[in-house]
């Protein structure tokens, strides 16, 4: 049964909890807040909504968030961008409310619309220290969320400085690149890499703590680990052919060497471990009219009570799928979910809304079990299974 969440306004990002503790979190961004939704098989219900007063673009969540339905002494924290390029760190818990702290405005942040958000990867402390932001500005920025408090100056009152409740602005380490770049993502087997794409098919995985170049024009190179093209996309840029901010790209959460991308009307598959030149190993056709989101399934079925119905075939240890939606109005709102394992085969459709809906921004529920989809579709959120039991 489909679950329904009507927001007041349109919604532009959604964006599901990754966190074994928190896997039935789901944040949505609208025309000026943002609400959290605690999740059922059945239902959901606000359990926070933080106003920030303008449109949100990217929603990331921190790795620390944990939901009312595993401990009482739950968190919430995650991290957003809004269309006027600021920043905000967005916080609520068992014992405190909604606080929404701004930063990474001014001439300090980015000046160009933000398109992704994610926290730094790995185990340890710094994935919920560390925040990384791409922009149509050309620039990565990783943003440390609790820098350290400077020596207090001569004269000043060492007590007074100490005692100040005023939380320190973050600071940001930037990488510069020579176009516009539409998506960032970590993965949880390293705190030291993000995954970079920018708007003409090339993607990046940058090591962030490596010491930049003197010039910051060509500071990407020097950062840049591994870098893979999607050549059909490098031509459509170069000739004019593609959307100037396209493309989409997602990381395997269970397994790092895998990385899917969607640029116009093709998707693009690499596996690190061969490389090919950095070309993908496989390529597709989704949305003859372009896609507009990548996204990869985050737990897989492993239980033998449990099968998928709606695919050619299944893998009962690892099935491996990844859904694309596509942004124009003409076909509705409608996601195409892919099996890699036959990656030729035609994808199952889902329609979530009628024209002229489209799906904004989607996402997979980390939730066990059989894969559930939330969709953004107009003022509505859709969140739905992928399968069903046998």
């Amino acid at each position: 049964m489909d679950v329904r969440h009507t927001h007041t306004t349109d919604v532009f990002a959604v964006r599901a909890c990754y966190n074994d503790d928190a896997a039935d979190l789901i944040a949505i961004g609208g025309a000026h807040s943002v609400e959290v939704l605690l999740t059922t098989p059945t239902s959901s219900k606000v359990i926070a909504n933080f106003h920030v007063g303008t449109r949100i673009t990217a929603l990331a969540w921190s790795p620390s968030s944990t939901s009312p339905s595993t401990t009482d002494d739950w968190s919430i924290e995650l991290a957003c961008a809004s269309v006027d390029y600021n920043l905000y760190l967005l916080s609520k818990s068992s014992i405190s409310a909604e606080n929404v702290f701004p930063f990474g405005g001014g001439l300090s942040g980015h000046h160009g619309k933000v398109n992704d958000m994610a926290y730094c990867g790995g185990q340890s402390e710094d994935s919920t220290r560390y925040v990384a932001t791409v922009s149509d500005d050309k620039m990565l920025m990783v943003w440390d969320l609790s820098p350290t408090a400077p020596p207090p100056s001569p004269g000043r009152d060492r007590d007074s400085t100490s005692s100040s409740a005023t939380r320190l602005q973050p600071t940001a380490y930037v990488i510069s690149f020579p176009h516009p770049l539409t998506t960032v993502a970590s993965h949880p087997s390293t705190s030291k890499e993000f995954l970079v794409a920018d708007s003409r098919g090339s993607i990046f995985l940058i090591d962030w703590r490596e010491d930049p170049d003197e010039n910051p024009q060509d500071s990407w190179r020097n950062s840049s680990v591994v870098e893979l093209t999607d050549p059909r996309a490098l031509a459509d840029a170069a000739t004019g052919l593609s959307n100037k901010w396209s493309g989409s790209v997602a990381w395997r959460r269970d397994s790092p060497d895998i990385i899917g991308a969607a640029y116009g009307s093709r998707f693009a598959l690499w596996d690190l471990l061969s490389l090919h030149g950095g070309k993908p190993y496989v390529t597709g056709t989704s949305f003859p009219e372009g896609g507009h989101q990548f996204r990869y399934v985050c737990h897989f079925l492993r239980s033998p009570t449990h099968r998928v119905l709606l695919f050619p075939m299944w893998c009962p240890t690892y099935p491996e799928y990844f859904a694309i939606s596509a942004n124009a109005p003409g076909r509705g709102a409608v996601i195409h979910v892919h099996n890699t394992g036959y990656v030729h085969a035609q994808p199952t459709v889902f329609n979530v809304g009628p024209r002229p809906l489209f799906v904004r921004d989607f996402d997979f529920l980390a939730a066990r079990g059989i894969p559930r989809l939330v969709a953004a579709v107009g003022r509505e959120v859709v969140i739905f299974y992928i399968g069903v039991d046998s």
